[in-house]
């Protein structure tokens, strides 16, 4: 089989260019199988291989180590690119150089790792100086491969190079890289070799051969690297996809002023605008954009002025090519029909295309892309529906900085990914993820950030920079996790060793709290308040596009008023899962709940349900007044009854006082009703059964509600009363009796009829299997998937943390089974209660209230087995609708 392709060079109409499996991205990768189609289509592209994503996986399986076949493959397909440019690898006379990049079939920016620059030695530097006229670009090129190729291959730290470099730069009395003359350079290089001798004990590879192989080698192994684990894990990137490998003929943006580099989007990634959007720099490679190691320059004239800043665009300072760039854009935009994300490089006045792809964007961004380009005709609706991820609807749901609220700006930098954020300074990526973990919200800040910051990026509530430019590491990580990012503030400076910092005038330490604008750059002292966001405009046309596709209702979880308006504000239509145990916490009626639990008898009990009747009925006619005319399924009290009960010595004198029992008694009362196992213990149905005046209560508050709603507004809600931890038909049977008696009750005493339904909670795997019985009893059935999961997997979800990201990276769980739904299994017990109820009671309800609700890849579980509804919190509401058109329209 064809592990290696070849694309660009002199014939782009190649034949391998329209085969099948280059086009493949889980073949070839995303860069890959982009540059075979850019040379396909006419666009220079240099000349190189892919070596395929199988071959990556089978090397990390079979122990390290590359084929004979595969290293036959990469040296026929390197005679094609010595042939295409007319240089041979490793000639000391005029020697072809390469690159060696990574390439998943996913973008990972950053992730894994690249070799600029290969085939330098001590004697193809020569033949490069000779061959361009230009000794310094060669020297150049040298001490740069030096110091990656150390760093990436051979595992050398790259800040013993960056300090070499700095002192020579002090020595000299330089500011920039640009200011080192050819000599410098020679010097650096002996420097850079004799630190590899150090380090290593051996001189750095003089053969070419042994030099490609270990880059190859090095980017096989960057996809298990811990930060590309850690970006998968948080991306749902499975680990057995693979890297591509691309090899590819050095093109060079360091040969002088006619020379250059760049990063570029063909919209706004941050906006949506439509408006060229990037970064160049003269004289320069692209690591120098990426890395932030020296600031670029801006691609239009407009983005310049708008910025206030003096070094020319491209636009300006090289306008022949720029003109060609522009038409690459739209040709590129309108061949993908999607915004690309595309690598540059001029060579002496030549450009060259190094990748494209789809770009990353903001959640902003992408929605206003997704509508405008339905009406330029360049997609559908249904695409546009397909095209912005639910989850990164996150963004666009939660608060911005109040523009009336005092800032007390201490510097600005560039507006790198929009949105803001406030939080305790934190200075190193392990103290991020440290301090997050124990609740608190962090603002990471550096210097510049590295793929090896992925852990802490994620933690921080928003990360801020002293170097880079927008299309920086920082910027690019912070766009597609929805993180405010501000990039290149150049008044900060940090000193590590003493956890200290400071930000134009101002000293500040690791723990101060600031506050950073992503969409203006402004970095503030303190706190600064917020608004709650507008969901209009883009957002509101996608989200009626996204109702009109899909099949699924979308419910929330909820149970205050609050919660209520804030979910019917997102399009939630009705609730699917009422927590009725978080109304009997509230500080005001604790006391009689603990009254009835330490009742000695029935009597007792109802005499203090008898209290808490009136506010389990307000608590129900506020949540009916915002749902009126909606469903609303109630369920009743759940968890044990110990969790209601005093802990601390004060809390018991309390109750004491409340109900003339002696601390004694009470601490007796709460010993006797302490469970080794609550979670399967007494509590849910089991409750009901034991104490029916409880369920008793809820009912009658229920039915209460609702008739008084429904004579107030005209439009009743619809009550569906949900029996908790059900496993038999016969506790259902039971219960299902009690509240039609107290429902005829009420109705009688009212006046007043509203419809109903009584079902259960299927969170059981006993209940799955019986199914079909329980729905001789239950109208509908809600899926508690929370719980369910647990009962089936036979794991605590309080307690699993511990262990579950161990078993997620080693492959026995994909994802976190409590975040998205284990289909296998669990998944396997929903769908047969589904058919086995059904095939009792055809139209049975079906729905899902697990936290699973709001997760888009369970919601497509959902739609697959057909469930009616699905429910998420009042926030992830507008995520569960656009995830359940997507999966209506995927099926």
């Amino acid at each position: 089989m064809q592990t290696v392709f070849v694309f660009g060079g002199s014939d782009p109409h190649a034949a391998t260019h329209t085969n099948a499996r280059q086009r493949d991205k889980t073949v070839t990768g995303g860069k890959g199988a982009n540059l075979a189609e850019m040379a396909s289509i006419g666009l220079p592209v240099p000349p190189g291989f892919t070596i395929t994503t199988e071959e990556c996986v089978r090397y990390l399986k079979d122990g390290a180590d590359f084929s004979d076949h595969l290293r036959a493959q990469v040296a026929e397909a390197l005679t094609n690119i010595e042939r295409a440019v007319g240089k041979k690898f490793g000639d000391a006379a005029d020697p072809l150089l390469v690159s060696v990049r990574s390439g998943a079939r996913v973008s990972m920016p950053g992730m894994m790792d690249t070799v600029l620059n290969l085939g330098l030695n001590d004697e193809t530097v020569q033949g490069l100086a000779a061959a361009s006229g230009h000794p310094r670009f060669a020297w150049d090129s040298y001490r740069r491969f030096i110091q990656m190729y150390s760093d990436v291959v051979l595992g050398i730290d790259h800040g013993l190079f960056e300090e070499a470099l700095e002192i020579i730069k002090e020595d000299n009395g330089f500011y920039a890289d640009t200011e080192m003359n050819c000599e410098d350079w020679q010097t650096l290089v002996s420097q850079y070799k004799a630190i590899v001798e150090d380090e290593l004990g051996h001189p750095f590879p003089q053969d070419v051969n042994e030099q490609l192989w270990g880059a190859i080698r090095a980017v096989f192994d960057s996809w298990d690297s811990d930060r590309a684990k850690v970006y998968r894990r948080l991306n749902d990137i499975p680990g057995d996809w693979g890297t591509a490998v691309n090899v590819q003929a050095m093109v060079f943006g360091n040969m002088g002023d006619t020379s250059a580099t760049g990063v570029a989007f063909t919209r706004d990634p941050a906006t949506g605008e439509k408006t060229y959007y990037g970064e160049f720099l003269i004289n320069a490679q692209g690591e120098d954009v990426v890395a932030g190691i020296r600031t670029p320059q801006y691609l239009t004239r407009a983005a310049r002025e708008a910025a206030g800043a003096k070094p020319q665009s491209m636009e300006e300072a090289m306008p022949e090519v720029f003109a060609e760039l522009a038409h690459v854009f739209d040709l590129l935009e309108r061949h993908y029909r999607d915004m690309q994300d595309i690598e540059f490089t001029v060579q002496q006045g030549k450009l060259w295309m190094l990748q494209t792809r789809s770009g990353k964007r903001t959640a902003k961004a992408a929605l206003k892309m997704a509508v405008d380009m339905v009406g330029e005709g360049l997609i559908d609706e249904r695409t546009a529906i397909l095209r912005v991820d639910p989850m990164a609807l996150d963004q666009l749901l939660h608060p911005t900085l109040d523009p009336e609220a005092v800032r007390d700006v201490m510097a600005s930098g560039l507006p790198a990914s929009p949105g803001a954020a406030s939080g305790k300074i934190v200075l190193d990526a392990d103290t991020a993820e440290q301090w997050a973990g124990r609740g608190e919200k962090v603002i990471l800040v550096r210097v510049e950030t590295s793929p090896e910051d992925i852990h802490g990026m994620h933690a921080a509530q928003g990360i801020l920079t002293a170097r880079g430019g927008m299309t920086s590491h920082a910027a690019v990580v912070a766009r597609g996790m929805g993180r405010p990012c501000v990039s290149g503030a150049s008044a900060l400076s940090i000193d590590l060793k003493a956890r200290t910092l400071r930000i134009g005038t101002r000293d500040l330490k690791e723990g101060d709290i600031l506050t950073i604008d992503g969409s203006n750059g402004q970095v503030m002292a303190g706190e600064v308040p917020t608004i709650e966001p507008e969901l209009a405009g883009d957002f509101g046309t996608l989200m009626e596009w996204a109702d009109r596709h899909r099949r699924m209702k979308v419910r929330t979880n909820a149970e205050t008023p609050e919660d209520c308006r804030m979910a019917r504000q997102f399009g939630a239509e009705g609730i699917g899962l009422c927590r009725t145990e978080h109304m009997f916490f509230d500080a005001q009626r604790i006391s009689a709940v603990r009254q009835m639990i330490l009742a000695e008898n029935e009597q007792g009990r109802r005499a203090a349900l008898e209290k808490l009747l009136p506010e389990q009925r307000k608590d129900f006619h506020e949540i009916f007044e915002v749902m009126a005319g909606l469903p609303c399924t109630i369920r009743l009290l759940d968890p044990p009854l110990h969790e209601f009960l005093p802990h601390g010595d004060a809390e018991f004198e309390e109750l004491a006082e409340a109900t003339g029992y002696g601390v004694d008694h009470l601490r007796r009362r709460a010993e006797e009703l302490h469970e080794f196992n609550p979670m399967l213990g007494h509590r849910g149905c089991r409750l009901g059964i034991t104490y029916p005046e409880i369920y008793e209560m809820q009912a009658r508050a229920i039915f209460e509600a609702a008739c008084e709603v429904a004579k107030a507004s005209g439009k009743a809600p619809v009550p569906e009363i949900m029996i908790p931890l059900v496993a038999t038909r016969r506790e259902l049977q039971l219960l299902k009796a009690l509240i039609d008696r107290v429902a005829a009750q009420v109705f009688a005493e009212t006046g007043c009829t509203v419809e109903y339904l009584v079902g259960t909670m299927i969170e059981l795997p006993r209940a799955a299997l019986m199914a079909g019985e329980i729905a001789e009893e239950g109208a509908f059935f809600s899926f508690g998937t929370n719980d369910l999961t647990q009962t089936t997997l036979g794991v605590s979800r309080d307690d699993s943390a511990r262990f579950l990201s161990a078993y997620v990276e080693k492959g026995i769980f994909a994802r976190d089974p409590f975040v998205s739904l284990d289909i296998e299994g669990v998944g396997q017990l929903v769908e047969l209660a589904a058919e086995r109820g059904r095939a009792t009671r055809p139209d049975i309800k079906l729905g899902i209230c697990g936290e699973h609700g709001g997760d888009p890849a369970s919601i497509a579980f959902c739609e697959a087995v057909g469930l009616d509804y699905v429910s998420a919190s009042p926030y992830r509401v507008p995520i569960a609708r656009l995830a359940a058109a997507q999966a209506a329209l995927r099926a």
